[in-house]
């Protein structure tokens, strides 16, 4: 593109130092065409070097016209080179560089024109296509120079703006990424940490007295461990992005009756009702089994119960989760745990509701969440 805007600003110029509508220049015709090359050729390479290209336009023009090599009543032509050099660099340089390109431009301009015309008389010259007035060439160069430069900053502006709104999707993007990490390894390390550490405690005090007991704990443990591990290592390779990650599937609700098998020989008997849940899609049926996950640690961890009741029920456009528990009714940190804020930035991302507190009657704690199931625009 660049080539082609070359070689037709070569043939125009050139034509018109040879044949102007004012007086024609009287010299060689071959220094009529090196003068239209000089300032016509160098744009072939203004992309890769904006600065030191404008510079050898900018000097070739000044040049040409102080010498009178020019095309009278159309000297703006030789001007419309630099014009575009200057506009490719004030879409690169700062803003002191480009003002300062700006006004070499315009003094060159305002320089040479005038004293061309009052050197050669041109204004009294015979013949002339159209009235001659210096006046009038400087301002048609001067107005291509500022147009030039005005767009080149507005453009160099408007990529600025897009490259700060991409940096801050990046960023937002990133935290966004740092967040569900936090929430996952939360969910993995703190459900199967506390399982764990409730089983370790009840091996420690049967193990004596009721060693199948004790054993059962101990297998847990290592399930637990195990499962654990497995799901960090799944974690850990979609963060490297490896070809060989494990593919094993996401938790949903359908591994839930697993996730209460494992906390039976805690001492705590758990009933759980799954309905409508086959067709969620994979992210929401994951957000579903982290709540209860997370709510289940909780009950081990705080309430102290014997009793819970899980109900995960979705019908009418939306999931119903029901975590409700026999225990003391007190949420763990007054409610300002990383466990429930993790739950409640789940069920927000999908525009749902999450309703914690204390049973109406009776002593135990509920946790109950509705998520839609299409995410609200």
């Amino acid at each position: 593109m660049d080539v082609a805007i070359s070689v037709v600003l070569t043939y125009v110029i050139g034509s018109a130092i040879v044949d102007p509508p004012g007086p024609a220049y009287s010299g060689p015709i071959w220094i009529a065409w090196m003068a239209a090359l000089s300032t016509a050729l160098p744009l072939v390479f203004r992309r890769r070097r904006p600065v030191p290209v404008l510079l050898v336009v900018l000097t070739a023009a000044t040049i040409t016209t102080a010498a009178g090599v020019v095309g009278v009543g159309v000297i703006v032509l030789t001007w419309v080179p630099v014009g575009l050099a200057l506009y490719t660099a004030a879409t690169v340089v700062g803003r002191f560089a480009a003002v300062a390109a700006l006004v070499g431009g315009v003094v060159a301009a305002a320089v040479t024109i005038p004293w061309l015309y009052l050197r050669v008389d041109i204004a009294s010259a015979p013949n002339s296509e159209v009235p001659l007035w210096w006046q009038v060439e400087l301002g048609v160069v001067v107005v291509v120079l500022v147009t030039s430069w005005a767009i080149g900053r507005l453009i160099r502006w408007r990529r600025a703006l897009q490259a700060e709104a991409a940096q801050q999707l990046a960023r937002e993007m990133v935290a966004g990424e740092r967040l569900r990490i936090a929430r996952e390894l939360h969910d993995i390390v703190g459900h199967s940490l506390s399982l764990i550490a409730v089983k370790a405690s009840v091996a420690n005090h049967i193990a004596v007295q009721r060693p199948e007991a004790g054993q059962e704990a101990l297998r847990a443990i290592e399930q637990t461990s195990r499962s654990a591990l497995t799901e960090i290592r799944r974690l850990l390779d979609v963060l490297r992005d490896d070809s060989s990650a494990d593919l094993t599937p996401t938790p949903g609700t359908a591994d839930l009756p697993e996730l209460v098998r494992r906390t039976q020989p805690a001492g705590l008997r758990t009933d759980l009702t799954i309905t409508g849940t086959e067709d969620l899609p994979q992210a929401l049926d994951l957000t579903i089994y982290r709540i209860v996950q997370e709510s289940l640690t909780n009950v081990i961890k705080h309430a102290g119960a014997s009793h819970c009741t899980i109900t995960v029920a979705a019908s009418g456009g939306s999931v119903r989760i029901d975590v409700t528990d026999d225990g003391g009714g007190r949420p763990p940190s007054n409610g300002r745990g990383q466990g429930l804020i993790g739950m409640r930035e789940r069920v927000s991302l999908y525009g749902g509701q999450l309703t914690t507190g204390p049973v109406p009657q009776g002593s135990g704690f509920r946790v109950t969440a509705t998520i839609p199931l299409e995410v609200p625009a």
